[in-house]
């Protein structure tokens, strides 16, 4: 038996006790294309009621799998589609500037592997990278990749800490918004980071 859980995560297990694998998969597919959906929370509560015996801990992680993939594709059909008008257009609702939208290019562009992968752990840029990754022209077969290789271990992460912390996830999940909170504070950090390099370099360059 699943012993009351805080929040968000008791909202979204009495969703899974009804549904199951269709809500869990239909959260996180919904969550990321952008839709202010508990993709992650689903996953947690999901992982938790399959230590409890009321659903397989295998199929727990490979339905969340497979739809994070397929998400975060349909967010890249999106980008890519509706390219950089579409960002300029509707990416003031998110802060994403022109200016900013074209640091994101030049970024996405040097490192763009390692921002899908990583992504999918950090709030907020894991309902968007697919649809930035598409607006810049990320090449399709690199995104799905690391894409796939990204969605693979955080639907393997979530479901070994919801199937073994059980019902500890309740102290635990005071935590969680605190690392959302210092993983967004240090990528920010290492892009300002990458940022003024290249700046630097820019500038040290020989003019012709």
């Amino acid at each position: 038996m699943v012993q009351p859980l805080p929040g968000p995560l008791a909202e979204t297990l009495s969703l899974l006790d009804h549904y199951g694998y269709p809500a869990l998969g239909g959260l996180v597919f919904a969550e990321d294309f952008g839709l202010p959906v508990p993709g992650e929370t689903a996953l947690i509560a999901a992982a938790v009621s399959a230590g409890a015996g009321r659903l397989n801990v295998v199929a727990v992680g490979v339905v969340a799998a497979v739809a994070a993939i397929a998400g975060d594709n349909v967010g890249y059909l999106i980008g890519r589609l509706g390219g950089p008008p579409f960002v300029h257009r509707w990416g003031r609702y998110v802060l994403l500037t022109p200016e900013r939208f074209r640091r994101a290019e030049a970024f996405f562009a040097r490192h763009g592997g390692a921002v899908v992968a990583g992504a999918r752990f950090v709030e907020g840029l894991r309902q968007t990278n697919g649809i930035v990754a598409g607006a810049v022209g990320m090449p399709w077969k690199r995104f799905l990749a690391f894409n796939a290789l990204g969605a693979v271990l955080w639907a393997a992460v979530w479901t070994v800490v919801g199937y073994t912390a059980g019902t500890r996830i309740a102290t635990l999940h005071r935590y969680l918004t605190r690392w959302h909170t210092f993983a967004l504070t240090a990528l920010a950090a290492a892009a300002a980071v990458l940022l003024v390099r290249a700046l630097i370099r820019r500038r040290r360059r020989p003019r012709t």
